[in-house]
């Protein structure tokens, strides 16, 4: 492929000429006689003359090359016990039955269909029978609150909804029809049916007339063999809506086309991930994230590869060792996972004895993404694995990597704390909050140059002026990512916070993502959170939150000194740094990102709405009474 510099300024010279070679992957109706289309939509949209479909992309075009007898999917969960693996063809029959139930009821080309679903294959399964008859998506975490679904369901107004009985989690089972129910009683849009998956462990009553039976309906049409041809739809046609967290308590429907997203994500497995067809692929997310939609539904089908679906925890599901023992017995190549998962393992396991238990010989690389991996971390990882270990930055709305290590095309040296360099599509700046382009080691807004890449997306969902100006009207000519970080003077980009996370230490810009990376360097501190609380003399004041290692006994006292001198020692007086609080856990969402504004309002007595992401409320109560007890304040 040549060499990164090569590619990257390739791309750079002519766009135009490199993303229509990446579309020549592709299998189109009507293949595109250009890539970008400036004068379409908000900020361009791309292929847009272009037609296909990516149901057929990923599965069908498989079968008919006579791979079909590959593994497509492997259904992995330690929670149930279950194991399953699906082929190509058997992933091409289940999917065709289902997109006959979604016909039968009346969804077509164009209809919203919300998934709200636990980690089963089925999930899967409904996220390609929709793609398959041109039903846009929009994947909603299996188990989130009534009226957050309630919520989605009246901007998304899907004509139908798929569901289960019950999500099953370590320690409890949560019942998903009392949830859809009130969902649907408390939205004003009226969903038309809902397919409905029974789960052994908790099944429920079905509501005559408008819900059906998923098992038994989709075993009517695989025994008939109905068949279902995939629908020609727009390149610029939404293939699914996935809802992010907005400021305003209105969540974003990020929108993402077929077109662009086949292309991108089809040309990111080989370059970025470095994996062939054919070889096991495992992304540790959910569907219900993006994560979960590029790098275990859509990417890896696409590419040809073997997926893992796995319904566990990285501890708990029954023990540390759960996600080698996944890689092993799978003989996974290439592993994608959050720093916070790798994080909660080291808190139980720091000597990493859990990993030397399994035959890891078929992974190459493992991935890190979603929140800031600090360098222990990676350290840590990379001694008791034994592999490369690559820190890459993307967001919900890119859909796929902005800054990373690609090594399918040339891996390049690891900084510690760096995501790398920008990927081909992005040209990444970092700005004062004038505008003004940051010298190199300086702290300021990254931003992407205009226009996007295919894959990321093009407007948010019948919002395109809340798309504007929530992305592009405070950097005109550039995407505004809204995360603090530094470009170096080899362009290695440093992410160290979110912008709404950089605090004011007596008139000083300073990055929480800089403490926390000293902080979690101490050898008592499993994983950290730092925030900036209200302070009456100096604006705000540094404050960390940290769990410590399994087996720690050291005085508190002791430890809170050693890291402040840390603190002092690698970033200086000017952080003030004193406050440490230990604590049994952090607010995260369900994907693994510390909720560090929640637990500012939390700490400082402020209002604040509970996270409708957040994966358990009860931490906010135990951050609170830790604060009290070892703050000092």
């Amino acid at each position: 492929m040549g060499t990164y510099a090569d590619i990257y300024n390739g791309w750079k010279t002519d766009p135009e000429s490199f993303w229509m070679k990446a579309a020549d992957a592709i299998d189109w109706v009507d293949k595109p006689t250009k890539a970008f289309f400036a004068d379409q939509g908000v900020a361009g949209r791309w292929y847009a003359d272009g037609s296909l479909n990516t149901c057929h992309n990923a599965v069908d075009r498989h079968v008919a090359a006579g791979r079909g007898e590959q593994t497509a999917l492997i259904y992995d969960s330690p929670i149930t016990g279950a194991k399953r693996s699906y082929t190509y063809a058997e992933v091409k029959t289940e999917v065709t039955a289902l997109a006959a139930v979604l016909r039968e009821q009346g969804v077509g080309k164009g209809d919203g269909v919300i998934i709200y679903m636990p980690m089963v294959p089925e999930a899967a399964f409904a996220m390609l029978a929709c793609a398959r008859i041109g039903a846009p998506h929009s994947v909603v975490f299996g188990g989130f609150a009534a009226a957050e679904l309630a919520t989605r369901i009246d901007d998304f107004e899907p004509k139908l909804i798929i569901s289960a009985s019950c999500g099953i989690e370590p320690a409890r089972v949560v019942a998903y029809k009392p949830l859809l129910d009130g969902a649907i009683d408390l939205a004003e849009h009226k969903v038309e049916s809902c397919v409905i998956l029974q789960r052994e462990k908790q099944t429920c009553d079905l509501i005559s007339g408008r819900d059906v039976d998923y098992d038994h309906a989709v075993t009517m049409h695989r025994d008939l063999g109905t068949d279902v041809p995939c629908v020609t739809v727009k390149a610029t046609d939404p293939l699914y809506i996935l809802y992010t967290s907005g400021t305003t308590g209105q969540p974003k429907g990020v929108v993402r086309d077929n077109g662009g997203h086949a292309v991108a994500l089809h040309w990111s497995m080989k370059a970025i991930y470095g994996v062939d067809p054919g070889e096991v692929y495992w992304a540790a997310s959910d569907v219900g994230w993006v994560v979960g939609h590029s790098y275990i539904v859509y990417a890896p089908l696409l590419a040809g590869n073997t997926t893992i679906l796995f319904e566990g925890k990285p501890v708990g599901t029954p023990d540390p060792g759960t996600f080698w023992r996944v890689m092993a017995e799978h003989k996974v190549a290439s592993f994608f996972t959050a720093p916070t998962a790798f994080r909660a393992i080291k808190a139980q396991d720091s000597k990493g004895d859990w990993a030397q238990k399994y035959d890891l010989s078929a992974l190459r690389t493992i991935y890190l993404a979603g929140e800031r991996a600090d360098p222990d971390t990676i350290h840590w990882l990379e001694r008791v694995s034994g592999k490369p270990v690559i820190d890459h930055w993307w967001q919900t709305e890119t859909g796929w990597t902005i800054a990373g290590n690609p090594v399918g095309i040339e891996q390049l040296p690891v900084k510690y704390g760096s995501p790398t360099v920008a990927m081909p599509g992005y040209d990444i700046r970092v700005l004062s909050d004038e505008g003004e382009d940051m010298p190199a080691g300086e702290l300021g807004n990254v931003v992407v140059k205009l226009p996007l890449p295919p894959g990321s997306f093009p407007t948010l969902w019948k919002a395109d002026q809340r798309f504007n100006d929530a992305y592009l009207a405070e950097f005109p000519g550039y995407y505004k990512t809204a995360d603090a970080g530094i470009m170096d003077e080899d362009g290695y980009l440093f992410i160290m916070a979110r912008t709404d996370d950089i605090i004011n230490v007596a008139g000083h810009r300073l990055s929480t993502g800089g403490m926390e990376e000293v902080i979690a360097a101490h050898p008592d501190i499993a994983e950290c959170a730092v925030i900036g609380i209200a302070d009456e003399m100096k604006g705000q004041l540094p404050a960390g939150f940290a769990i410590l290692n399994a087996g720690t006994d050291r005085p508190i006292p002791d430890i809170q000194k050693e890291v402040a001198a840390l603190v002092r020692e690698k970033i200086g007086p000017v952080a003030a740094f004193k406050i440490l609080v230990p604590v049994a856990r952090l607010p995260k969402t369900r994907s693994g990102k510390i909720l560090r504004a929640t637990m500012q309002k939390v700490v400082d007595g402020e209002e604040f709405k509970m996270p409708a992401t957040i994966d358990d409320p009860a931490i906010l109560e135990e951050i609170a009474a830790s604060w009290k007890e070892h703050s000092g304040r």
